[in-house]
């Protein structure tokens, strides 16, 4: 069994896409592989999970806060950075 990798990052961060986030399936109103957030987009962390397999942390970020098109995104830590 393996232990449960603390969390990176807190909720209500701000963070910033580091890579463009694209939709691997999970967003059945778009395409797939079609563009959700691009790189250096800012976001906030609006809550906090553990991937059951690997006991990593995944993070609901919400990106365009400030904008109509907001969209909430899974993120590992690999795909953030602080703001």
């Amino acid at each position: 069994m393996l232990e449960p990798r603390m969390a990176k990052f807190q909720w209500g961060q701000r963070v910033v896409a580091g890579v463009d986030l694209v939709n691997d399936g999970s967003y059945p109103d778009r395409e797939a592989d079609a563009l959700l957030v691009a790189q250096g987009s800012m976001g906030e962390i609006v809550q906090i999970g553990q991937h059951v397999d690997t006991d990593t942390p995944i993070y609901l970020v919400e990106f365009g806060i400030d904008s109509q098109d907001s969209c909430v995104v899974g993120c590992m830590e690999e795909e953030i950075n602080p703001a």
